[in-house]
């Protein structure tokens, strides 16, 4: 009877999944000068070996402090970047594997990605149903205009404008009306995973709320699979299913969202918890931790959180930690290996509420 239950249980397909992910940028002065100044090649390790799933129908979110590669990430995934080394798969196809436009143009109008910018991210120049209408035509899906027109007009309507606005320019719009424009935009080649770089973080917090509430009924009502990146841990903790948090290229923590909210192992994790303001009182208990995040030209040996982590020893400084399994996920930390965290600290962290909204 258990094996029959068991094989009733629906298994989660993965749709995407990065393997050993690394990015670097050369950012070397000009050959000439290192020649003359007997100056080396200088790499910036943007991503530096990361890798996680995302099942179909869910919402992975990538969250960390600026210039910790999150949207590097992004961009590596949406191939607007090629990978140094590692490995990103969609559906089971390697990315790497596709050479030519013939190849590519299947898998690329399943995916789409939205951006940050709203008021960058829109041509000034074109009419928004020109805007909507491009994917539509670019994947050649539609041919008639009437049957393009029509389209376009329920994109609008699904994102909650009116058919009519196919007509305006983007600067007829506010902020949130624009990245409206954009979800719809993303949505014309009917995409199976969006990448969405921070769709928010332009906007106020009322309309942030507006869009991600949008984001999430088309989820529901289309199946769609996210990668959200977002330095916000509000809005991480109310539109994820999986959270992964990255520190200097690295993926230190991840696992499932309200788990890892109320019971975060990674001490950098605890510490972005701090930073959410404690609006209810509840007293917890918070460990400040000093210091900027360092210059990812020149990461620090070891962990790399190591010069700004309290629990920090002399493995920590030598050696990189390797992710081991949790009851959210995984995490990378020796301290958390090796049981170094004050237990009276882990018990108030996990009794912390999860941020509010």
């Amino acid at each position: 009877m258990a094996d029959a239950a068991a094989s009733d249980t629906p298994v989660e397909r993965t749709l995407v999944e990065v393997e050993g992910l690394a990015k670097l940028f050369d950012v070397s002065p000009p050959l000439l000068n290192r020649i003359l100044q007997g100056e080396k090649r200088v790499l910036l390790k943007a991503v530096d070996g990361i890798s996680f799933k995302i099942p179909q129908g869910k919402t992975f979110s990538l969250v960390g402090e600026s210039g910790c590669g999150k949207s590097t990430v992004a961009r590596l995934v949406v191939g607007l970047y090629s990978p140094t080394r590692g490995k990103i798969e969609i559906d089971g196809i390697d990315m790497a594997s596709l050479k030519t436009r013939t190849e590519i143009a299947p898998l690329r109008k399943r995916l789409q990605m939205i951006f940050q910018d709203p008021y960058a991210s829109l041509n000034p120049r074109w009419r928004v149903a020109d805007i909507i209408a491009e994917p539509i035509r670019a994947h050649g899906l539609m041919s008639d205009k009437k049957q393009i027109a029509a389209r376009v007009g329920e994109l609008l309507v699904q994102v909650g404008l009116a058919a009519a606005d196919g007509e305006k320019f983007p600067h007829e719009f506010s902020g949130g009306q624009r990245q409206r424009i954009s979800i719809a935009r993303a949505l014309a080649s009917n995409p199976e995973f969006l990448v969405c770089d921070e769709p928010t973080s332009a906007l106020d917090v009322s309309v942030q709320a507006q869009i991600l509430n949008l984001m999430k009924r088309l989820q529901r009502e289309l199946g769609l699979t996210y990668l959200f990146i977002s330095h916000d841990l509000a809005v991480v903790y109310h539109i994820s299913d999986i959270v992964g948090v990255m520190y200097l290229g690295r993926l230190v923590e991840w696992g499932e969202a309200r788990t890892l909210f109320r019971n975060p192992q990674h001490p950098y994790t605890r510490m972005l918890l701090d930073a959410i303001p404690d609006l209810e009182m509840t007293g917890r208990h918070r460990i400040p931790v000093a210091g900027e995040v360092p210059s990812p030209i020149s990461p620090p040996s070891g962990c790399h959180f190591h010069p700004r982590c309290p629990f920090a020893n002399d493995r920590c400084r030598q050696e990189a930690p390797k992710p081991r399994p949790t009851a959210a996920g995984e995490v990378a930390c020796h301290a958390v290996e090796e049981n170094r965290l004050p237990e009276a600290e882990a018990r108030r962290v996990s009794q912390q509420t999860a941020p509010q909204a």
